[in-house]
């Protein structure tokens, strides 16, 4: 290949930490915005003696961004949330006023507690750069199992 034809030039690292340098201080000034502060916890749909592997153990909300939990139960039965029992296509939301964490009884999560983490709105710069990070660690974390088409 010849060099002349390189779009970065002779010396692509300096090019590519500098990108890499614009992205982390987007990260860290960036206004946070949602489309909803609505974050949706599903009960889905289950065959008869099936257990759900798809609800996660921790959620995470942060308060003036995404601080209402949403409860679907997609389910042909009844599910158990907390104090709240949920029949089957019902939704509630339970908005969240205050930072920490707040465990609730579920036995359809592994262990039988949901523990939903509410952090406050983090300030610009390395506050909200690590609440960015760790919001799409918790997105990787979360996502869901998908079985092999047969």
């Amino acid at each position: 290949m010849n060099p002349s034809f390189s779009i970065l030039g002779h010396r692509p690292f300096p090019a590519l930490a500098g990108a890499a340098l614009l992205v982390l201080l987007w990260a860290a000034l960036a206004p946070l915005r949602e489309p909803s502060h609505e974050r949706n916890f599903t009960f889905p749909r289950m065959q008869d003696g099936q257990r759900s592997l798809a609800l996660p153990r921790e959620l995470r909300l942060t308060l003036g961004v995404q601080d209402v939990l949403l409860l679907r139960n997609l389910d042909r039965k009844p599910h158990v949330f907390g104090p709240l029992q949920l029949r089957p296509g019902q939704e509630v939301r339970l908005p969240f006023e205050q930072a920490g964490t707040f465990p609730y009884a579920c036995p359809d999560v592994a262990g039988g507690t949901l523990l939903v983490h509410v952090v406050p709105l983090p300030d610009p710069g390395w506050e909200r750069l690590r609440w960015r990070l760790g919001g799409f660690g918790q997105a990787l974390r979360t996502l869901p199992l998908v079985s092999p088409q047969d």
